[in-house]
């Protein structure tokens, strides 16, 4: 891939890429050559180096070139590449651009997914490219940022020539043409957005296609703000604060537990009698459960049991064409929850880690036949995934069980206009109250969890994260005495 021509003729040379430690990261220099990674109270082992190479590592807090990476050649140049791979696989660094002789980025690449690398894809004169329906430009403080929740990074720009030339993208345009712009970014960091799918390409300048030219049939059922949603209401695919940090604590009061009543008279529903119902008392005995107790696991036969009550097929029908109103014929089924629209696009994951009857694995649920289909999933990654599941619940162990909610998001995209993905989350919240209740009939300890990793599910199922993907988890095991439970 050349330089861009100046108006003189001549290429110009193409910007720096250099490496540095993200804003919140530091490193830290240990006896014997032992470098780790310091970020948010953690510390991360990156492994020994030698005088030279901890010496050249201070480079990465103000920027490391990665051309001088590239096919290195002496020992010490080595040991760097392997401390800036590490620090890349664990999401550690950011990358600026900077013009020759300039003395400061205009771009700055911030990774939102672990093992992000700068790539450049192969583009040409005659390639035609346009802007992601995805894509965006927001401001974030006082910078302006492009992202896309399909990219593995997002890019703070610096330069407003750049955001412009960058934005006249939303028509498709030859890059042959496009390079006679005022501002225009140069070759290199469209090649950048490129492989983040910020900007794809195209056939011709003319396509209007371009829902369906970006990718696959999947994406195609996608409105922006769902999948926008979808990705930076989970993990994996972005590196905002998530989770409990209370980020407004100190600068504004938290809500009442109990909203203040309304002025006005009030009508006292105490004096009316409450007969007492088995329904209305699982629902009072209802309580999540976060520990549990491994010397009396959860037995296969209770399993079995709790999901023909919460989640089996339990008839099947179909709805004939509509050919007045242009619906084909469609699937149902019926199942112990109700869905939108009697959809039923979530499926169950199970991560099993104690279970009488049943060996440790990953495993999918299928509610027509009744059955668990063993996944061959890596035992690091099921590992990860049950750890992350303490991790969120603030326990000390793993649960018995582990199901994760995943949703085919296309069987109610395909029917929904901009509610598909809503629906999706009021559906998965009535499965995990049906998920509550079982367990509560059945004397077992469960935990509903707000928080599950999108690309981890996909390495381990490979599956594309916008074709099936988390959208809950709960627990579930039985109950420790001693354990945590509210």
């Amino acid at each position: 891939m050349r330089a861009p021509a100046t108006r003189s003729g001549r290429r110009a040379a193409a910007p720096t890429i250099s490496a540095r430690l993200a804003t919140r990261v530091t490193l830290e220099m240990r006896a014997g050559g032992a470098i780790a990674a310091c970020f948010d109270g953690f510390s991360v082992g990156l492994g020994t180096f030698s005088e030279r190479a901890v010496h050249r590592a201070q480079e990465l807090r103000t920027g490391l070139p990665l051309a001088g990476l590239a096919g290195a050649g002496s020992d010490v140049d080595r040991e760097i590449e392997r401390l800036v791979r590490r620090l890349a696989g664990r999401g550690l660094l950011e990358y600026g651009l900077r013009r020759p002789h300039g003395d400061e980025d205009f771009l700055v690449i911030e990774p939102q997914v672990p093992n992000y690398w700068p790539r450049t894809a192969e583009l040409a004169d005659a390639d035609v490219l346009v802007l992601s329906r995805f894509a965006y430009l927001r401001r974030r403080g006082n910078q302006m940022v492009l992202e896309s929740p399909r990219s593995a990074a997002l890019f703070k720009i610096g330069d407003a020539k750049i955001a412009a030339a960058i934005a006249s993208l939303a028509a498709p345009q030859r890059i042959k043409q496009f390079r006679r712009r005022d501002g225009f970014p140069g070759l290199q960091i469209l090649a950048l957005l490129v492989d983040c799918r910020i900007l794809f390409k195209i056939e011709t300048a003319g396509d209007s296609g371009l829902r369906a030219s970006e990718g696959d049939d999947n994406l195609v059922l996608w409105d922006f703000q769902d999948l926008l949603f979808h990705t930076r209401s989970t993990q994996g695919r972005h590196a905002n604060p998530l989770g409990g940090v209370y980020p407004y604590a100190g600068i504004i009061a938290p809500l009442p537990a109990v909203r203040p009543r309304w002025p006005g008279k009030k009508i006292d529903l105490r004096g009316f009698p409450s007969a007492p119902s088995p329904v209305a008392e699982l629902l009072r005995r209802r309580h999540s459960t976060r520990s549990f107790d491994d010397r009396r696991p959860i037995t296969l036969a209770e399993l079995a049991r709790f999901l023909d009550g919460t989640a089996r097929v339990l008839s099947r029908s179909k709805i004939p064409a509509d050919p007045a109103a242009g619906i084909p014929a469609v699937d149902y089924t019926a199942r112990p929850y109700p869905s939108a629209g009697a959809g039923y696009e979530l499926e169950l994951y199970l991560a099993v880690n104690n279970c009488e009857g049943l060996p440790r694995g990953f495993y999918h649920y299928d509610a027509g036949g009744h059955a668990l289909a063993a996944i061959g999933a890596a035992a690091t990654e099921l590992e990860a995934m049950l750890q992350g599941a303490q991790f969120a619940m603030g326990v000390h162990a793993a649960p018995q069980v582990l199901i994760t909610v995943a949703a085919r998001f296309a069987r109610l995209s395909w029917k929904y206009s901009s509610l598909a993905y809503a629906l999706v989350l009021r559906d998965t919240g009535v499965l995990l109250q049906t998920f509550y209740l079982m367990a509560t009939d059945m004397e077992l300890g469960g935990c509903a969890i707000g928080i599950a990793d999108i690309e981890l599910f996909a390495k381990m199922t490979g599956i594309e994260f916008h074709v099936e993907g988390p959208v809950g988890q709960f627990a579930i095991g039985r109950g420790s005495d001693s354990g945590i439970s509210d």
